[in-house]
């Protein structure tokens, strides 16, 4: 194994937009749109457009960032180069927690519309399928990212396909009443409903944080992911609203949300709807190959972000290895393999991603305040589009479930207490 380095920058703009694209178009636009209309019925729609806004402003504010400073571990970086060392290593902390539980709802989604589509019984098989879908896809994550991205953009293609099919027959089996009431009488309200589902729709859209994650291996970085994250939210918008409107109008926000919950596979149940088995059956692989996007994208994030505390000293040195090419952090690789491997035991898709949601958020609120602190000559974009996503971000992250964010503050402090006593476990951090 070959000793820390550079990684090879080895993506361009339509790599990178592909990455982007395998991150976000999986597990939110499959799974979470079924538990946000379980939270706030129809205006699921409205939630998508609200998060949809913030996550615009977190997009520019991360390319920004990462387009001046093109290294892997996304805002753990950008904290410590921008903030302060603790605030950094708050930031790469909250990432790990945050696409680890993500990553972990992905590998539970696939095997959910896996074990649906061949009628098998959930219940005993849901958790193993998963912990074997994670072990695979570490394997390939350990291949380096010229093999990933191929495989992901063979994975990306079939779900957009997918998609598509999905959305244009559905629009014509659409019952108007599905989406009557818009507005949804929570247990708390109805604009508490709509914070709650817009923070957890939220999370669908983070993936595009992996160009910057990534930003080490991108090629030309100020021109390329800029370019690469506006094109990937941008196209990412389009499909969420689209298939948002077609799941709640054909099958009805109740119907999608007990999709959700029961089977993990919400699309495939609406998608029967139309009995016409060939689309059903494209809309489960494709399903199917989006979690395998999102879960081979989330393990190459954590890995890079894990990569860059070990170069600091937040983590043990050995996770800042690379292998003997260059290509790979294998060590770091391999330990967020095991960490999403446990969190799959929980198996709930719910409880998974609501954590997520809080994690994220507290995660992209240090991405804008770091975006805030760049000179003059470094921002590319108005000081009140990073404000805003500041704002937007602290004011979604507590609609969570109360038990969900209390457990996130908790690990916070954990985190606290870890890098007091990493300091203190080996040598001298060293910096990139």
């Amino acid at each position: 194994m070959a000793q820390s380095g550079q990684l090879k920058r080895e993506l361009g703009v339509l790599g990178a937009v592909m990455m982007g694209l395998g991150s976000i178009v999986g597990t939110g636009i499959f799974v979470s749109v079924g538990i946000g209309a379980g939270v706030a019925g129809p205006a699921v729609l409205l939630a998508i457009v609200i998060a949809a806004g913030v996550a615009t402003c977190n997009g520019l504010s991360s390319a920004q960032l990462a387009a001046n400073h093109p290294v892997s571990g996304g805002t753990y970086e950008y904290g410590y180069r921008y903030l302060t060392p603790r605030l950094g290593f708050i930031a790469g902390w909250l990432f790990l927690l945050a696409k680890s539980a993500s990553a972990a709802t992905a590998a539970l989604g696939f095997s959910g519309y896996l074990l649906d589509a061949l009628h098998v019984d959930t219940d005993t098989w849901l958790v193993p399928l998963a912990l074997l879908t994670v072990a695979l896809f570490t394997l390939v994550v350990l291949g380096g990212i010229r093999r990933s991205n191929a495989v992901n953009i063979a994975i990306v293609s079939l779900t957009l396909l997918a998609l598509i099919a999905f959305v244009a027959v559905g629009l014509t089996h659409i019952v108007p009443e599905n989406l009557m009431p818009f507005f949804v009488e929570g247990e708390a309200g109805t604009l508490p409903a709509l914070l709650q589902a817009s923070a957890l729709m939220f999370v669908a859209y983070t993936g595009y944080g992996r160009v910057a994650t990534l930003g080490e291996e991108v090629r030309d970085p100020q021109r390329t992911i800029p370019r690469a994250i506006l094109a990937t939210l941008l196209v990412t918008m389009v499909l969420y609203i689209s298939v948002a409107f077609v799941g709640v109008g054909v099958l009805g926000a109740p119907g999608l949300a007990n999709a959700a919950d029961t089977t993990a596979a919400p699309l495939e149940a609406a998608a029967a709807t139309f009995n016409i088995p060939p689309l059903s059956w494209l809309v489960t692989i494709g399903a199917m190959t989006a979690m395998l996007g999102v879960l081979i994208n989330l393990l190459l994030g954590l890995s890079r972000v894990l990569l860059a505390m070990g170069r600091r000293g937040d983590m043990p040195p050995a996770v800042a290895m690379l292998n003997q090419a260059g290509t790979t952090p294998t060590m770091a690789v391999i330990i967020m393999g095991v960490v999403v491997f446990g969190l799959v035991l929980i198996g709930n898709v719910h409880t998974t991603w609501s954590f997520s949601a809080f994690t994220v958020l507290m995660y992209y609120s240090l991405t804008n305040l770091s975006a805030l602190r760049l000179p003059p000559q470094e921002r590319l974009y108005p000081v009140a589009i990073s404000a805003a996503g500041l704002v937007g971000c602290l004011g979604l992250a507590f609609w969570v479930e109360p038990q969900i964010w209390l457990v996130g503050l908790v690990l916070i402090i954990i985190g606290f207490v870890w890098q007091s006593m990493a300091k203190r476990l080996w040598s001298e951090p060293r910096t990139p």
